[in-house]
């Protein structure tokens, strides 16, 4: 089938962007004086659950105490707004071969989407810092953060996708960094080329079409 789109996930796939949030999730625990601290492997373990309000209630529920769920909301958009302020002062950039990619998928007359369980906002801040440009200048569709009822590796979040592209899963490919995102885009019906990031380099993302060190090999 003729090729029409390419979906892609954002946090490890577009930019090694996980370091930053576990940044901007420990300053606002410092600043809210909340006590809690995510080393590395605490947030490599933390990403097994996917979403950032879902990985507060699965620390509070792990340690015994914090913050409910109605607080854990307001954590994390304060934590969204740091994320901002790191990603626009240059805290990731986008990893190798992404925005040639992009580039030529554009030129060809591709559609471009993306598909994430991170917030709308948090795109925004990306495209905007890399490109210039807010998310829906750069890409064709955006199905993000709390739009749909199960995140990843649910096939829920691509499902929307192409939804809203109208394109069938054997006419897209998605692109991913883990094992939930491999997961979610198979059950979906997709192909998919992954490409492990520093977080995920130990998953197993044997579902995927095709692994790859990074983009940059496709262009």
């Amino acid at each position: 089938m003729t090729l029409e789109a390419l979906i892609f996930d954002v946090d490890g796939t577009l930019s090694e962007t996980e370091e930053v949030h576990r940044s901007a999730f420990n300053d606002t625990f410092a600043a809210r004086g909340l006590g809690w601290y995510w080393s590395k492997d605490t947030y490599r373990r933390l990403l097994l659950t996917t979403g950032g309000k879902e990985r507060m209630r699965a620390y509070r529920d792990e340690t015994g105490s914090g913050p409910d769920d109605a607080e854990i909301g307001g954590l994390h958009s304060a934590k969204t707004r740091r994320y901002g302020e790191i990603i626009a002062g240059g805290g990731a950039g986008l990893r190798p071969g992404v925005a040639a990619l992009i580039a030529r998928a554009r030129k060809a007359g591709l559609l471009l989407a993306v598909a994430t369980t991170t917030s709308r906002q948090n795109v925004d801040a990306l495209t905007r810092a890399a490109w210039g440009r807010p998310a829906d200048a750069v890409f064709d569709v955006i199905a993000a953060g709390d739009e749909v009822a199960e995140k990843k590796p649910a096939p829920d979040i691509y499902l929307l996708a192409l939804e809203r592209l109208g394109v069938p899963a054997g006419r897209a490919i998605a692109f991913e960094d883990s094992r939930a995102g491999v997961l979610s885009a198979r059950r979906a019906g997709l192909r998919v080329v992954a490409t492990p990031s520093v977080y995920t380099a130990g998953d197993d993302l044997a579902g995927a079409t095709r692994q790859l060190p990074d983009l940059g090999v496709l262009c």
